[in-house]
């Protein structure tokens, strides 16, 4: 069996990932978390310092990583294929949800971080590769415009998700769940957004106006 010490630093980025969460509860996302994480691996802290040379927004993106993988195998074991569209969405959704916040006091932590200005490119960066995840999740095989659509409006969803969830105190994050139902409507506009982009025969397709509408569809 490979132990910490015969690992890579691709696969001790990966193991430290699983287990940063737990010490970032009481020691943020800091070099403290990282110490800690290692170890409970044996191996040494300046090594483990390796695998994140960006700091704590690296940590962070390595453990939303692994949240990805995790929802993308849960997903995997349901049958998918005989829910509709708008139920496939809402339950990616859920899951990778339910998955995030197994360790709230560690999500909120990171939610902190990446609210920071500096921050904002990684934070985009990290919905977008939310959004691609649970998109490819359930199956969707879209090319184009409606790829970077689906994207786009599934990462503003989360991400209001995930704001939503951040001042939910209820039992379960019921008022998370429920404000989930109100907006999935939103990703349900897919199908009118692309049907208004088809060219019409007489019609040229025009940039400046597909990105006016996508701006207005953004802002909504």
């Amino acid at each position: 069996m490979m132990t910490p010490a015969d690992m890579t630093l691709d696969e001790l980025r990966l193991a430290l990932a699983e287990r940063l969460p737990t010490h970032a509860v009481f020691d943020g996302w800091s070099s403290t978390a990282l110490a800690n994480a290692a170890d409970e691996l044996d191996v040494p802290a300046d090594r483990a310092a390796l695998c994140f040379p960006g700091g704590a927004i690296e940590m962070i993106d390595a453990w939303f990583a692994t949240i990805d993988a995790a929802m993308a195998e849960h997903l995997r074991s349901l049958d998918l294929g005989a829910m509709k569209i708008r139920d496939r969405i809402r339950t990616a959704l859920l899951v990778r949800l339910d998955e995030a916040t197994r360790q709230p006091d560690a999500l909120r932590r990171a939610i902190t971080q990446l609210a920071r200005p500096r921050h904002a490119a990684r934070a985009v960066k990290l919905a977008w590769r939310a959004a691609d995840s649970m998109w490819r999740a359930i199956g969707d095989t879209s090319v184009d415009i409606a790829w970077y659509s689906k994207r786009t409006t599934l990462a503003a969803l989360y991400t209001s998700v995930l704001t939503a969830w951040m001042d939910d105190d209820s039992e379960d994050f019921a008022d998370t769940r429920a404000f989930l139902d109100r907006r999935i409507d939103d990703v349900m506009r897919f199908e009118k957004f692309k049907a208004r982009m088809k060219p019409e025969p007489d019609r040229h397709f025009s940039p400046v106006r597909f990105l006016g509408r996508l701006r207005y569809r953004l802002q909504a």
